[in-house]
């Protein structure tokens, strides 16, 4: 009993606590989510895996929608779980299960994401070098081959994730045990800190590609074929400015999720459900969305310009 700590968070003053077995003594979100995000969380992922799964027929792009259709399913099971902590009688905003569930597939969701960024460098890449040795070392940054890419990246993806999701659920547990979360919290900002370090490494390297890109892009411009007008070299661009796009988007989230635990548990950040909404949901719908309407398998599918040569 000496450990114990009087109630310290956030409680809704029109939501009387169950206190259920599985309940907190405060609500660990900061707020009590609200139902119309959820729904509309809902609704939008569940349109982009409809997209995706077409694109998925469509493109031939096995891997690059296969981990788009992984992302927008994490974001689904995410939200049922927040949308079971909305208000009474929908949900219960107390329960420690639907917060770590709910904050385990959100932040999952956005590795598969990353994921598929990281394919599409590597598939522009190829691509554009049309695979030959000379051209990978030309066009990659620093040289790096695809596999050596896609290893550093996913691999420090993962590891970022596991530590997250370990620090929340060790929140969850703290709060739920009225004990100070502080320890938990650190563990949580250090996988997020490593994430945003990792994350923009590659977008340097993402840059250093467009820089030595340039050539072979603009040398395509004399090109016929090239959809939505212009030359070639003006619709790889429009897929790389997308592959840009999304790949800041993706970091801002990053950031904003950094910024927002190292404020600590209750910090101004995590106890209003507007930074999530516009920091979190929007982002990631967003950048999903860009992919899927830019979607690299029509440039470099198996029936993509590049791959047809149209844009050659």
């Amino acid at each position: 009993m000496a450990d114990k700590r009087p109630i310290d968070g956030y409680v809704d003053p029109n939501i009387p606590n169950p206190n259920g077995e599985g309940d907190a003594p405060i609500i660990i979100y900061g707020y009590t989510p609200t139902l119309a995000l959820s729904i509309l969380a809902l609704i939008l992922f569940t349109l982009l895996l409809l997209f995706h799964t077409y694109r998925f027929s469509t493109t031939r792009l096995y891997a690059f929608s296969t981990l788009l259709i992984f992302t927008t399913l994490c974001e689904i099971v995410g939200y049922i779980f927040r949308l079971r902590s909305s208000p009474p009688p929908i949900g219960n905003p107390y329960g420690v299960i639907n917060f770590v569930v709910q904050y385990f597939f959100i932040v999952t969701a956005p590795v598969f994401l990353s994921a598929a960024i990281y394919t599409t460098l590597t598939s522009f890449i190829a691509a554009l070098s049309e695979d030959s040795r000379d051209g990978v070392k030309r066009l990659s940054p620093f040289g790096l081959s695809k596999k050596t890419i896609l290893g550093i990246f996913i691999t420090a993806d993962v590891v970022a994730t596991i530590v997250q999701v370990a620090g929340a659920a060790l929140i969850g547990v703290s709060q739920s045990n009225r004990k100070s979360p502080i320890t938990a919290n650190n563990i949580l900002l250090a996988g997020l800190a490593f994430q945003v370090f990792a994350f923009l490494v590659f977008l340097i390297l993402l840059f250093i590609f467009i820089f030595n890109s340039r050539k072979v892009m603009l040398s395509t411009d004399t090109a016929d074929g090239g959809r939505g007008g212009g030359g070639g070299g003006a619709v790889m661009r429009m897929y790389t400015m997308a592959l840009v796009a999304s790949s800041l988007l993706v970091y801002l989230r990053t950031i904003f999720r950094l910024a927002e635990t190292s404020q600590g548990v209750g910090g101004y950040a995590s106890s209003h459900e507007v930074f999530f909404g516009v920091l979190e949901f929007a982002p990631i719908v967003v950048a999903i969305g860009l992919l899927g309407w830019w979607h690299p398998g029509r440039l470099v599918g198996r029936n993509g310009l590049l791959s047809s040569g149209d844009i050659r």
